[in-house]
């Protein structure tokens, strides 16, 4: 019987988890969480053509709430897209994998030692593996140039309905602060919603404090009263910039896989996630050979590719932080919503044709002409390491 350990109950590993049960009942899953629930604490959310439509039927069980359509606002330009929209929360995580894995699940363990035989616990246990997947968040990411989209949310029960009934992605018409700012929206139920605060910044730092104040501006101009505040998340996700794919694996333990934010599996411009993870998860489970070195080296060639294919989103990316000013980033995403909606579609799920990267960049510039091509023409520099964590992508 081969013994699967998955390091950290996050959104990447707990899906490995989840796609082996199905494809390879006769392998033995154990995920250790150093936390006291798989997932944490955070939304993941995709859009419908992120995933093929099968994997939208194997991830059905995990999905808490779907939408048929989405909007955004913009200063100057406004839109209903009729793209479906879906959430998978942690608490339904939690809730499916555990039923799912019973003792495989060992919560509350911190990891004091990760190798390609095992993992030993802070409590001086040992367990040993055929597969090791170290799925622990970023953690240090040496080589790349990062900016970041950081935020924090607050689920609101209000004293009337609010009226959404579709997602709201980006409210970018509050004052632009820190970069490029916008506020998400979920409609929960008739009076419930998520509220995010969201920054494309040039710095990590999240101010928490400072934040919530907006979130009750943001709710406060629209007219809600709040009834109670429940749950509340933040997050900090990498942007890509630019760097070298090679060094972020330079200290890979041999014979340990990768996973998630880890791995760099991730789309470099939204900082989404789940559609890496979920291409990541079936790939494992059809692997032939579920060794750790066989899947160690899997992984970190699908890492490599997706690099290559993120070219064009990295370009966007310095477009956006490097040639615009950061009170004017907002004309960036503003211009790409006035594109068709199949094409924004193919662009969440990092998907575009080379005709439609053009398409992106063609039209009116968002960003002056002269620093679009003084950062076109500059050469990568490698930015001192960053750490990322959260959660909705």
């Amino acid at each position: 019987m081969t013994r699967v350990v998955l390091a950290g109950g996050g959104l990447a590993n707990s899906l490995i988890a989840w796609r082996l049960r199905a494809r390879r009942p006769e392998a033995e899953i154990i995920v250790v969480e150093q936390g006291e629930a798989l997932g944490g604490n955070h939304t993941w959310s995709f859009h419908h053509g992120d995933v093929s439509a099968a994997q939208h039927q194997w991830l059905a069980p995990l999905v808490a709430r779907e939408w048929s359509a989405q909007s955004v606002r913009f200063p100057a330009h406004e839109r209903r897209l009729g793209m479906a929209y879906y959430s998978i929360t942690s608490a339904r995580l939690h809730q499916v994998l555990s039923a799912t894995l019973g003792s495989g699940v060992r919560l509350g363990a911190r990891i004091s030692e990760l190798r390609a035989d095992g993992v030993r616990l802070a409590s001086g246990a040992f367990i040993a593996a055929d597969l090791v997947i170290d799925g622990r968040g970023a953690g240090p990411v040496p080589g790349l140039r990062l900016a970041w989209q950081k935020f924090l949310g607050q689920e609101l029960r209000l004293d009337a309905p609010h009226g959404l009934e579709a997602p709201l992605l980006m409210a970018a018409t509050v004052a632009q602060l820190d970069g490029y700012r916008f506020v998400y929206l979920l409609p929960l139920s008739a009076d419930r919603l998520l509220v995010e605060d969201t920054y494309y910044s040039d710095s990590p730092e999240l101010d928490a404090a400072r934040l919530r104040e907006r979130v009750a501006g943001y709710v406060h101009a629209r007219g809600w009263r709040v009834a109670d505040t429940g749950r509340e998340e933040t997050g900090v996700l990498p942007i890509v910039l630019d760097g070298d794919p090679q060094a972020a694996w330079a200290d890979a333990e041999p014979g340990v896989a990768r996973s998630g934010m880890r791995a760099l599996l991730f789309h470099h411009t939204t900082g989404y996630s789940l559609p890496d993870a979920v291409r990541l998860a079936e790939d494992i489970a059809a692997a032939p050979d579920l060794s750790g070195p066989a899947i160690a080296a899997r992984v970190r060639e699908l890492s490599l590719q997706r690099w290559r294919e993120q070219r064009f989103f990295r370009l966007l990316n310095r477009l956006m932080f490097e040639a615009a000013t950061p009170a004017l980033r907002y004309r960036t995403l503003e211009h790409f919503y006035r594109l068709p909606e199949s094409l924004i579609g193919r662009f969440y799920a990092g998907r575009l044709s080379l005709a439609e990267q053009l398409r992106v960049l063609t039209g009116r510039p968002p960003v002056p002409l002269g620093a679009a091509l003084r950062c076109l023409a500059r050469s990568a520099r490698p930015q001192r390491p960053g750490l990322a964590h959260g959660g909705r992508a």
